[in-house]
């Protein structure tokens, strides 16, 4: 039987994850739910539907996981709450300090529901923050580590492409390779903000802005580019389209700590991520816990789960025979 799934927003995460879909035997995508007229959304599975978002609860119970593709700021604090209520789910909401607080409302709607969430999945949160923990239970004696880039920060491009005079822009978050260099050495640094990445900004400007201004507002915004060393190149809008218009990203995550009763023995753990599309990636992360989701459901489970909670071989279409006796 098919795993059968909905998805909720069709930007460039629900694209992937119905690229990823394909690439699982398992699942079938049932069904695109969307806020634009469904009429100009053209899909690549021609045996979903795509219908409007106010049409998702008549499916409730022709669904066995709804993925919501929509946004962490805005989007993702009301629609997982009040989808989990209905549907087993799984979102990306990515903003680390409010996790929390979404897990227990999306907790107490679940278990109302009598279904299972799953909650901010991906590369961070989820596959980095998978391998802190681990290293952190390993080595409970050292130091995290956690550098994001060479990549695209989706919205680090977006407050910039909102500042008056900006047409375009895509920023890029860097690791500072020194800083890097002296993790893997061993050498425990203690390092600022500023000293860790640097932040890339290349901007297609409005006829007649003033480049300086702009460049000013950039490099002094708080929260986003104050912090960093921030270099900003201006270029036309067809080297932006010709030169950057992929999503890539990546990172780091390092945790260097010592063992030995006279803690004489030193080690690295690094895990690393090259990622060629951000929210393909991403997507496919999702679409392995959606597996989740649908195996716990099964199990009669209930209520809010993040990637700490759930057993590796949930996540892999192999049976757990198949896994011990290919991948143990």
């Amino acid at each position: 039987m098919s795993i059968r799934i909905g998805i909720l927003g069709y930007g460039n995460l629900g694209r992937g994850v119905e690229c990823a879909i394909r690439q699982n035997p398992d699942m079938e995508l049932a069904a695109v739910f969307t806020r634009r007229n469904p009429a100009d959304v053209e899909i690549l599975t021609k045996t979903a539907k795509v219908l409007k978002v106010d049409e998702a609860l008549e499916w409730k119970d022709k669904l066995d996981v709804m993925i919501l593709c929509g946004g962490s700021a805005t989007d993702l604090p009301v629609q997982t709450p009040e989808y989990a209520k209905y549907f087993n789910v799984v979102d990306s909401f990515d903003t680390h300090a409010r996790i929390p607080e979404h897990f227990a409302q999306v907790d107490a709607a679940a278990k109302e529901g009598g279904k299972v969430a799953v909650i901010s999945v991906g590369w961070d949160p989820g596959m980095f923050s998978l391998n802190r923990m681990y290293a952190n239970a390993i080595l409970p004696e050292g130091k995290d580590y956690t550098f994001w880039g060479r990549g695209v920060s989706q919205g680090h491009s977006d407050a910039v492409r909102r500042i008056e005079g900006v047409k375009d822009a895509k920023q890029y978050t860097i690791p500072v390779e020194s800083a890097l260099a002296a993790v893997r050495a061993g050498e425990n640094p203690d390092l600022t903000t500023r000293q860790k990445h640097t932040r890339d900004c290349f901007v297609v400007l409005e006829e007649g802005a003033d480049a300086a201004k702009v460049e000013q507002e950039i490099k002094t915004m708080p929260n986003y580019f104050a912090d960093y060393d921030t270099t900003v190149h201006f270029i036309s809008e067809e080297e932006l389209k010709r030169e950057h218009s992929g999503i890539p990203h990546g990172g780091f995550v390092l945790r260097s700590g010592r063992t030995g009763w006279e803690r004489e023995h030193s080690h690295l753990i690094e895990y690393s991520l090259k990622l060629d599309s951000n929210p393909e990636f991403t997507a496919s992360v999702i679409v392995a816990y959606a597996r989740a989701a649908f195996r716990l459901a099964q199990e009669g489970q209930t209520g809010c789960k993040t990637v700490f909670d759930i057993a590796p071989a949930y996540l892999s279409a192999k049976s757990g025979e198949e896994l011990r006796a290919s991948m143990l």
